[in-house]
């Protein structure tokens, strides 16, 4: 993306909607755009959108990071997000040889001008017979755990291999509320609290099962605007250009923002009956709308898993809640906070308290 590109994304933004905004710097790589892009940009957005009360993060793989560019970062103490799969044999495996040691470099050059770095672990088909050693790989690193399960890939000839099967990830997911609660205040597992904020607040809080649409865009590089960063390079996805000053309305003409509502009612219509609708919305559009070619006729295929996970956090909330007034029945067949370990109750609590 040019500077000129950022001017044209701040005089749009000027008279587009009144909220609060966090500008996210994602790929391909953004590192790649140097320290000077950033330099110009950071105070372009800040200066140029002061009522908008500008925030930021950056997605990167870390390894083009250097210490002029960290600096610039930390000057707007920018959070950064990057992908690490665990120790560096089960990485380098995942993602490709070498992987491993660059992306530390960069971290560590991060690290050391103050910048929050926090990891994003993919698990796959093969990884997740190996959760107990990552998950004491983050652990031992004093690292921040969030988990992305592998989807089938849309341009492989293979689309399965390493993709999560959804009642495998379901059950990760249990696996790793329970070594949470075993190691409450020794690690962070991000997506555990996602989950739980979203039943302790009966809404979507993260994305994934925040309800996105008419709330989250992104700009491609030339200033085309989409309904979220993963459809990006997507024609078929555009909504306008930052340069015709579109407005909220003139985006709703477009035929990206009319397919992601028919996803929305479908959800509204199909998902009524589940308990969990106020704060899942059928999971990620992206993830339902494009594998099965723009044809609406499923959430998302990880439904599954997060039936699993939010019925599990609720049951056992519901369990330590009765079970404190004296009508715990002997039904449950997990371990509660009785046993020893924190319960919800007491995530719930650390969640309240941040």
């Amino acid at each position: 993306m040019s500077i000129e590109t950022v001017k044209e994304v701040v005089e749009w933004l000027k008279d587009f909607r009144p909220d609060p905004v966090t500008f996210t710097f994602h790929g391909g790589e953004p590192l790649l755009a140097g320290a000077e892009f950033y330099r110009q940009a950071l105070p372009l957005l800040v200066n140029g959108l002061p009522h908008l009360e500008p925030n930021f993060a950056l997605q990167t793989n870390l390894w083009r990071m250097t210490p002029e560019m960290a600096e610039v970062l930390a000057e707007y103490k920018i959070p950064i997000g990057s992908s690490l799969d665990g120790p560096k044999d089960l990485n380098d495996l995942q993602r490709t040889k070498g992987y491993y040691d660059k992306t530390m470099r960069g971290y560590e050059i991060a690290r050391d001008h103050g910048l929050s770095v926090q990891f994003i672990c993919t698990f796959t088909s093969y990884s997740v017979k190996h959760r107990e050693e990552i998950f004491n790989f983050f652990l031992e690193n004093g690292l921040t755990l969030k988990l992305h399960p592998a989807l089938p890939s849309l341009r492989s000839s293979d689309p399965d291999k390493w993709a999560l099967d959804p009642q495998e990830y379901g059950e990760l997911l249990i696996y790793l509320l329970d070594k949470y609660l075993d190691n409450m205040g020794r690690i962070e597992v991000r997506n555990i609290d996602d989950l739980c904020r979203c039943v302790l607040t009966g809404r979507g809080t993260v994305c994934t099962y925040v309800d996105c649409m008419d709330n989250t865009f992104a700009v491609g590089p030339d200033g085309s605007i989409y309904p979220c960063y993963r459809f990006v390079g997507m024609d078929k996805y555009v909504m306008g250009n930052v340069r015709d000053r579109p407005s909220m309305e003139d985006l709703a003409k477009s035929d990206a923002w009319k397919l992601l509502h028919t996803f929305k009612d479908y959800v509204d219509r199909e998902c009524k009956g589940c308990k969990h609708l106020r704060y899942c919305r059928g999971g990620c559009p992206y993830n339902a709308i494009v594998p099965t070619s723009e044809e609406i006729g499923g959430v998302d295929p990880h439904c599954v898993a997060y039936r699993r996970i939010f019925d599990e956090i609720n049951e056992r909330f519901n369990k330590e809640m009765f079970g404190s007034f004296g009508l715990e029945t002997e039904s449950a067949s997990r371990p509660s906070a009785r046993d020893g370990r924190p319960g919800i109750m007491t995530l719930m609590q650390k969640i309240v308290s941040k």
